[in-house]
């Protein structure tokens, strides 16, 4: 396989946010239509996962994160025939709290609200997931796994990059 053939997944960050028993979600277009997700996104060149992780939540969610523990790591697999996509997600999935929602911030491009669900009402409704993995972080809140935020190590080369050679 050569450099260009490499296999290179996508690496997302997600906010698994709980109150009262319920989960914060986002209802999103994508181009299979509109579906749930976590408050979730694409980690940027640059950047920490926990300083992803924030960012996309305010972005989504127009509330600021805390984040408090890491949940894990996730693989899933997506295919688009229509765009002759095939994209493995690696995600790796956070949870802690929000405040209120900012009153005037707009949300994200595409994200068309905010909702709080319960995990039984989010397990009713699979067909309307943006992925699988969506479900799967919320069991595994609810199921109260909690990995201390320091599993996540991001180098200080990410803000200033060494130089090999």
């Amino acid at each position: 396989m050569s450099a260009t053939d490499r296999f290179r997944p996508s690496v997302t960050v997600a906010a698994v946010i709980a109150n009262a028993g319920r989960y914060l979600l986002v209802e999103e277009d994508t181009p299979e239509g509109v579906m749930l997700n976590n408050p979730a996104g694409h980690l940027e060149q640059g950047e920490s996962p926990l300083d992803a992780v924030v960012r996309e939540a305010l972005e989504e969610t127009a509330r600021h994160f805390v984040p408090e523990h890491f949940l894990g790591v996730y693989l899933a697999r997506f295919v688009r025939p229509a765009r002759l996509e095939d994209v493995t997600y690696v995600r790796l999935a956070f949870s802690g709290a929000v405040g209120e929602a900012i009153a005037g911030r707009a949300l994200d491009t595409g994200i068309r609200r905010t909702l709080w669900m319960t995990e039984a009402e989010l397990a009713a409704c699979p067909e309307r997931h943006r992925s699988p993995l969506v479900l799967q972080c919320v069991q595994d809140h609810a199921a109260g796994r909690r990995l201390p935020l320091e599993t996540v190590f991001a180098h200080a080369s990410l803000q200033a990059p060494q130089r090999k050679g």
